[in-house]
């Protein structure tokens, strides 16, 4: 198998990945939520707190990663804006059947697609905020996202993935499959339609390290901390931290199961989430997976970040490529907490990243 097509391979696989723990999450979270689920056409609210909402998907539009809603007295603040206009479009209209108060403010935990795609089609008055590097990269000021590898590599195989549907519904003929293929054949044409009307949209606030929001509600306060805790999935990570309620989304600096490193510091992003332990919070809502309650699977993490490190350096010191190393690393050591692990190997874009950052050191 080529390098291309390899890497189409994968895509498809963390697609289903991502669609399957999305369900996980979304059936989780309903069977054991508060009462006051809202679900809308797009869009499921799970209230976590008060006023405080895990936003996850339907299906019925392909959104790639969770938000958050925090409800104010007078107004809203949502973080992340999903993958596309048509998503983050789908976003707004769903918040509309939650509350009808003005979103003032839009956080993005990082520049990636899935999370800031959709800032172009919030109102011209909604403040973004981000870090200043999540601005520079959607800026432009560091080159075009649309034309790095990441965007690429996670939407070069939407056409194919059409195909292959449309190829399937032609030889079916069960009238309920063919419906749900034509359902997900409509979803996925509507995506990439919406990818061709993207328009990298910055924040027009940035924190270096931390800032608060403090947003009235009814008989008080509530204090948002926004912090950067050190370069990890990207270069310029924040967390929303709810310290009344203990409650913490992460965005993709911490998540359930193995995130993508095509951008990492991956020998710094363990520090961060050592940094993440020291938040006082019961609840951490991830921007892709199931709620996790608890530290446990921080820990987890960090065990295999600094061990797929220390695995890919000797690999390289022995002359390996990163496309070799990718095909012969074993990490089967962390099987028991990340399933996905079946047997040697690792996603090839998060090689070539460790081998630049070893060749940048």
């Amino acid at each position: 198998m080529n390098n291309k097509n390899r890497i189409k391979t994968l895509v498809v696989a963390v697609a289903i990945a991502a669609s399957v723990l999305t369900l996980v999450s979304l059936s989780s979270a309903q069977d054991n939520a508060p009462s006051g689920v809202i679900e809308t056409r797009s869009h499921v609210f799970t209230p976590v707190a008060d006023g405080i909402y895990h936003v996850t998907g339907t299906g019925a539009v392909n959104l790639i990663s969770h938000a958050m809603l925090i409800e104010g007295e007078h107004d809203l603040l949502v973080v992340d804006s999903h993958v596309s206009p048509n998503a983050g479009m789908a976003l707004i209209d769903a918040i509309k059947s939650v509350s009808a108060k003005p979103v003032r403010y839009l956080i993005n935990t990082h520049y990636h697609f899935d999370h800031a795609h959709g800032n172009q089609v919030f109102p011209q008055d909604v403040e973004i905020i981000g870090h200043r590097y999540t601005r520079e990269k959607l800026s432009g000021e560091l080159g075009n996202v649309l034309e790095e590898s990441t965007f690429i590599s996670f939407t070069e195989g939407v056409p194919g993935q059409i195909e292959q549907m449309q190829a399937q519904l032609a030889t079916t003929e069960n009238t309920d499959e063919r419906a749900e293929l034509q359902g997900r054949i409509a979803v996925q044409q509507a995506h990439l339609n919406s990818l061709a009307g993207i328009e990298p949209t910055p924040p027009n606030i940035t924190i270096e390290d931390s800032m608060s929001i403090f947003q009235t509600v009814r008989g008080g306060g509530r204090e948002i901390q926004i912090a950067h805790l050190g370069r990890g999935h990207t270069g310029g990570d924040v967390v929303v931290f709810l310290p009344e309620e203990k409650i913490i989304y992460t965005g993709d600096l911490m998540v359930p199961f193995l995130p993508y490193m095509g951008d990492a510091h991956v020998d710094e992003w363990p520090d961060a989430l050592e940094r993440l332990k020291t938040f006082d919070f019961d609840t951490l809502l991830p921007g892709h997976g199931p709620i996790v309650e608890g530290k446990e699977r921080i820990d987890m993490l960090q065990a295999y970040l600094r061990d797929l490190w220390s695995n890919t350096e000797a690999l390289k010191q022995r002359g390996l490529s990163a496309e070799q190393a990718a095909e012969q690393i074993d990490m089967t050591a962390h099987s028991g907490n990340y399933p996905q692990i079946r047997g040697a190997g690792a996603d090839v874009r998060a090689i070539r990243r460790i081998y630049q950052l070893l060749d940048e050191a």
